[in-house]
């Protein structure tokens, strides 16, 4: 197709490769190239067919990709490479630490204004389709409370954050969302829960040979910003069972609004998702993103944006008129 939206990858890890995966189920996109911090010629895609360059030499590359879909972390790559990328390209990325998600749109903001592009931010699903459907929620049914249960899913922030206590050889850590708490929600008590009483959490661990394995314990679950506020389960496994049964990435979660409306009426919105894998399910909603990143730069709009600018009419590859026919 000669009118295909020319896409690009910045990063070629789980989330790389999972966008290389959705763009192919999207005969309106093209992948015209990766981009890598690693030796290009150590990098293998999924389709040997496309190239992949140093992202060193991503400048020279701007009138060839219509829209540069961001696959580094949230920690430290995006940070950096968001506000530069900006300056070049019309962008998406998953940027997911909440806390900051203000400080990083202003700083993409003003770069994507000077440069006339847009740069769409905190795409995934929570944040992203789980943002708009507490948008939904709290709008529809303004009597009310939002409750957000994540899991049961790998998480990957909470996995590195383990990896990276001394003697840890492997690890993964699962979020489980509190069956007791999702049935007070649904029932609509409303209930006010602490941290604590909506989620645990579960780790595998494969140890180095000799470490302590009380200290490792002790340094997880005491954890600040991790695990000091949850019921943390630690569990200690070899590297086989490790292969086995824990090298998947699953999850998924709920958005309940629970609310009243007239005199006493309750009514209950939910949205649920369940992930055999997060970082492809991720880097599907990036993708019809960027579709509607590029209809709103062929519309000439700039500037950083949300999920909560974009009509969901402009993420589908259908004409207003086939959504309502198809879908209205």
């Amino acid at each position: 197709m000669s009118n295909q939206i020319k896409v690009a990858i910045a990063g070629y890890g789980n989330l790389g490769r999972g966008v290389e995966s959705a763009l192919a189920q999207n005969p309106d996109m093209q992948l015209v190239g990766v981009f890598s911090r690693r030796d290009p010629s150590s990098v293998e895609l999924l389709n040997k067919d496309v190239p992949v360059y140093a992202i060193a030499d991503i400048e020279q590359f701007q009138d060839q990709v219509d829209v540069m879909i961001l696959c580094g972390g949230s920690r430290s790559d995006l940070p950096e490479q968001g506000p530069y990328l900006a300056q070049f390209f019309n962008t998406v990325d998953s940027f997911d630490t909440h806390a900051k998600v203000n400080e990083y749109f202003d700083a993409l903001d003003i770069p994507a204004k000077k440069a006339g592009k847009i740069a769409l931010l905190s795409v995934g699903w929570d944040p992203g389709l789980f943002s708009l459907n507490r948008l939904y929620g709290e709008t529809i049914l303004p009597q009310g409370e939002t409750y957000t249960f994540w899991g049961k899913g790998l998480s990957q922030g909470h996995s590195d954050a383990i990896r990276r206590v001394a003697g840890v050889k492997s690890g993964v850590q699962y979020t489980l969302p509190s069956e007791t708490a999702i049935a007070r929600v649904r029932a609509g008590e409303q209930p006010e829960l602490t941290t604590r009483e909506k989620h645990t959490r579960q780790c595998f661990i494969v140890l180095d040979d000799g470490a302590d394995a009380e200290q490792i314990r002790h340094s997880i679950v005491t954890m600040p910003d991790y695990f000091a506020d949850y019921d943390t389960e630690v569990n200690f496994i070899d590297s086989a069972t490790f292969a086995k049964e824990h090298t998947k990435m699953p999850h998924g979660g709920f958005v309940i609004r629970s609310g009243v409306t007239g005199t006493a009426s309750k009514q209950t919105i939910e949205y649920s998702l369940a992930l055999d894998s997060n970082p492809e399910f991720t880097a599907s909603v990036l993708v019809a993103y960027a579709r509607a990143v590029h209809k709103l730069a062929s519309r000439g709009e700039v500037g950083a944006k949300t999920v909560f600018d974009v009509a969901p009419g402009l993420l589908s590859p259908k004409t207003p008129a086939q959504l309502r026919k198809d879908l209205l």
